[in-house]
């Protein structure tokens, strides 16, 4: 059983993937296993140095969310390796264990057009202010540029027609412990 978690921007798609974990799922975090291809990987440190001019990611970031042409190539250098390594990741898990569950928290499943590595896609949401104000909170991000991710990406609208299961994540966690449990009883059915 391979599940994807998405949704929007500062949903809280990695907490609720880890709230899998408390029903045996093998948490697999895309931004993560980027991260691990990102610091390794001289080719692509150098691909990206020749398109942007720069390695350092926030000045990247500034690009990518203001010019949607730029993010389109970054994505497109980007993308094949971390799909090969999602890949890899899930093929690696199958041979350790045969009936394994993976939740594989991945930010831009739909807009990476990936949806058949799939046997199910659950979409996390929350209320556009919350988000909002979980996004600040963290203070990495200012609300403009909050506005330019979040419009970078598919509307959680769109996500949510393509979504097997949605997790509403605008309230309490105890709440969302709840809706959590509820979908790793149905999935786990044969």
């Amino acid at each position: 059983m391979i599940i994807g978690i998405t949704g929007s921007f500062g949903s809280g798609k990695t907490t609720v993937a880890n709230m899998f974990r408390k029903y045996g799922f093998r948490v697999i975090n895309v931004d993560k296993l980027y991260h691990n291809i990102y610091n390794k990987n001289d080719s692509l440190k150098n691909k990206i140095k020749k398109e942007f001019g720069t390695l350092d990611r926030n000045q990247i970031k500034k690009i990518v969310f203001n010019k949607y042409n730029k993010l389109k190539k970054l994505n497109k250098i980007t993308h094949p390796l971390i799909i090969n390594s999602i890949k890899k990741e899930i093929s690696n898990n199958k041979k350790i264990k045969n009936k394994i569950k993976i939740i594989i928290d991945i930010p831009l499943l739909f807009e990476a057009k990936v949806q058949s590595m799939f046997d199910k896609i659950i979409v996390v949401k929350c209320s556009k202010k919350e988000q909002i104000k979980r996004i600040l909170k963290k203070g990495k991000y200012t609300k403009k540029e909050i506005e330019n991710i979040t419009k970078s990406q598919m509307p959680l609208k769109e996500k949510i027609k393509h979504a097997d299961f949605v997790v509403d994540n605008s309230k309490s966690l105890k709440e969302t412990r709840a809706q959590v449990k509820i979908l790793a009883n149905i999935v786990q059915k044969p």
